[in-house]
């Protein structure tokens, strides 16, 4: 079985988490990891592995698994794209995506390659789920109830801000699919904690939630990168009504992150060239194995 070549883009905490689902991976092997340092101080966990600072120092790349910040999925997936390389990221600005969708699909079909967009845990495996929970009962009102746990998207949103040393975003469940953001930061010396405050308050990941912001002294104390959802939709079914369905789950953000991501990166082998997010991909197309075995142990 010829294995599918997977580089990995960008080495932070989910980065690391895709290197560790790709090494369990029985169809995979690792291309290559991209760092904006290269192979200089290359981690002693990396020895194995070609360590580069531009994917085009790579040979035969079938995917690239984009483990970047979202705000810089766009621009590293479109040169990837016109490589003729798949891609997949886990970009989670949910009202971006469509957008992203448009422009990353028009390079993917213009190159005979694949993205597969937004493929987190929500954005993503949720998605699915909600998919699925409005096909079966097609009226009714679903409530996605994220954490408490770390957001790592909002963490690292908060960290580009000027002034910002380090920060901490955590979710707080309110209900009924509304959010309490508690962000805790460490400042740079000299930085203004209002100017920073207000600055956050603003950004897009932000300005939706009731959000505080509190100065710590040290950020490292407070991690833990736990997080959960608690998805409920209540609706009819038919003419029925009073249907009621519940999903939850508890789990390490950058480690589920990851084997989504290297899921998607396995459904990309089998997609028309095009962008594509988690709920148009068939479900079976994200599994290792036969797929008659699949469908005789899964169905």
């Amino acid at each position: 079985m010829k294995k599918i070549r997977a580089a990995v883009v960008g080495y932070g905490n989910i980065g690391k988490s895709v290197v560790e689902a790709l090494q369990v991976a029985p169809d995979f092997e690792i291309a290559g990891i991209v760092r904006r340092n290269g192979a200089e101080n290359k981690p002693a966990e990396l020895a194995a592995y070609e360590v580069v600072k531009d994917i085009t120092e790579l040979t035969d790349v079938d995917v690239a698994i984009v483990s970047s910040p979202t705000r810089m999925v766009e621009e590293q997936a479109k040169k990837i794209l016109a490589m003729g390389i798949n891609t997949v990221d886990s970009f989670d600005i949910h009202t971006q995506i469509t957008s992203l969708r448009r422009s990353l699909g028009e390079v993917a079909k213009a190159n005979n390659s694949v993205a597969i967009i937004s493929a987190g845990w929500d954005p993503g495996s949720d998605s699915v789920v909600r998919t699925l929970l409005e096909g079966i009962a097609p009226k009714g009102i679903t409530y996605t109830n994220f954490g408490p746990g770390r957001s790592m998207g909002h963490s690292v949103a908060v960290r580009a801000i000027a002034g910002v040393k380090d920060a901490l975003s955590m979710t707080i469940p309110v209900g009924t699919g509304i959010h309490r953001r508690m962000v805790y930061v460490e400042l740079e010396e000299g930085a203004d904690f209002k100017t920073v405050e207000a600055a956050i308050k603003a950004d897009p990941y932000f300005v939706n939630d009731e959000t505080h912001v509190k100065q710590v002294p040290c950020v490292d104390d407070l991690n833990d990168v736990g997080h959960g959802v608690n998805l409920v939709r209540k609706g009819v079914s038919g003419v029925t009504h009073n249907q009621l369905f519940e999903f939850n789950m508890k789990i390490n953000n950058p480690a589920l992150t990851a084997q989504v991501m290297v899921c998607c990166a396995r459904a990309t082998m089998r997609q028309q060239p095009g962008c594509y997010t988690m709920i148009e991909v068939p479900v079976i197309d994200l599994l290792h194995g036969d797929r008659e075995e699949l469908i005789a142990h899964l169905v």
